[in-house]
């Protein structure tokens, strides 16, 4: 299956508490943490919530 690597790149200071979920949910904690998920209609919705805090790498 293939897999998605995101990077918070900008931080959840300000934000809604509703993006400071998905950041959690997505397994984002810290600036410039990378976590891998599977490539998933799910994930890519969280992403696309916040997408202005992360990138997308491969």
């Amino acid at each position: 299956m293939a897999t998605i690597k995101v990077k918070q790149v900008r931080s959840r200071i300000n934000c809604p508490k509703e993006q400071k979920r998905t950041l959690d949910a997505l397994g984002l904690r810290r600036l410039n943490r990378v976590v891998e998920h599977p490539d998933n209609p799910a994930i890519r919705g969280m992403i696309d919530k916040v997408k202005h805090l992360v990138s997308i790498e491969k």
